[in-house]
């Protein structure tokens, strides 16, 4: 079994970049569902409705089935190599896959709503929403690359710095929307 290893891993890595593909773009496509609402009709009803089929598209074409085989070829990982589960660093990173799922879980909430067309959150809310893959993954990343106690400290502190400059980057580009509304 061990002969797999590497192409289980490397499935394992391809499905990691296609469901952060679709969790990343996902949210943009809510923020343009969202914006859409503010437009006249008939724009109003042709964009919702081709908003609503691109993220219908992307959340079951792409994104569940590539959360779903990624954590299939993790656990094949794990089944393999049950060793990493007595190192820290994977009791950190199974925590912040943990924190994926739910991330994943709450997203797939959101996609229901404005499926109904229910807008519960503000376009600005769903920039900062945007974000919260990108943290995940650089946790990961570094903690997988790192795997050192001492160097995920420098990791809680990189993650500290990364989101204070989304946030200013968020408000940023808002300020510049605010001044060019067409942009």
């Amino acid at each position: 079994m061990e002969e797999y290893y590497n192409y289980i891993k490397a499935l394992h890595l391809i499905f990691v970049v296609t469901w952060f593909a679709g969790l990343f773009y996902i949210p943009r496509l809510f923020i343009y569902h969202i914006e859409a609402g503010d437009k006249p009709s008939p724009d109003k009803e042709i964009l919702s409705n081709q908003l609503k089929l691109m993220t219908k598209r992307l959340w079951y074409i792409i994104t569940w089935p590539s959360a779903v085989l990624c954590t299939v070829f993790a656990i094949w990982l794990l089944l393999l190599i049950p060793g990493w589960l007595e190192q820290p660093w994977m009791h950190i990173k199974l925590a912040f896959v943990v924190l994926l799922i739910v991330y994943h879980m709450k997203t797939h909430m959101i996609y229901l709503q404005l499926q109904r067309d229910e807008i519960k959150y503000s376009s600005n809310f769903m920039r900062i929403w945007n974000e919260g893959a990108t943290v995940i993954l650089f946790a990961v990343t570094f903690l997988v690359i790192l795997k050192g106690t001492f160097n995920w400290i420098f990791g809680v502190l990189g993650l500290i710095v990364l989101g204070i400059l989304l946030m200013l980057g968020i408000r940023l580009y808002k300020r510049f929307r605010e001044k060019n509304p067409n942009a």
